[in-house]
């Protein structure tokens, strides 16, 4: 993943947006909180451009993924959905999921909204 390249491409079309790298060194997913949980417990948007997300479950949230741009390779509770551009996949709570990409920007939306109490690594 060209980090910096996509870092400037969401700074400059979400200005003022908080944005997180999974690795500040090597990310292989960067995330920039669009609609943050701060701002109203109930929901949460996000964009994450994706090579390869850190395989979790949530305890009480159901994601969204809506695929912005490019191919996303989706594993759920160890069945693999190919998501294209435009379409979308539901992920409910408890089911353990990992996403593949190369830099695929991703539309995330989280009901209740994203905390890092109910993202839990599995390790």
């Amino acid at each position: 993943m060209n980090a910096k390249k996509v870092t400037e491409e969401l700074q400059r079309k979400y200005p003022n947006k908080n944005i997180i790298k999974n690795d500040p060194n090597n990310p292989t997913e960067i995330i920039c909180e669009i609609d943050p949980t701060s701002d109203h417990p109930d929901y949460d948007k996000a964009i994450a451009v994706i090579d390869y997300s850190i395989p979790h479950y949530h305890l009480k949230s159901t994601e969204e993924y809506i695929v912005l741009s490019g191919e996303l390779l989706v594993t759920v509770d160890g069945k693999e959905y190919s998501i294209a551009e435009g379409k979308n996949l539901i992920i409910k709570p408890g089911q353990h999921h990992t996403a593949k990409g190369n830099e695929t920007w991703v539309e995330c939306i989280s009901k209740p909204g994203w905390t890092p109490e109910d993202h839990i690594i599995i390790k």
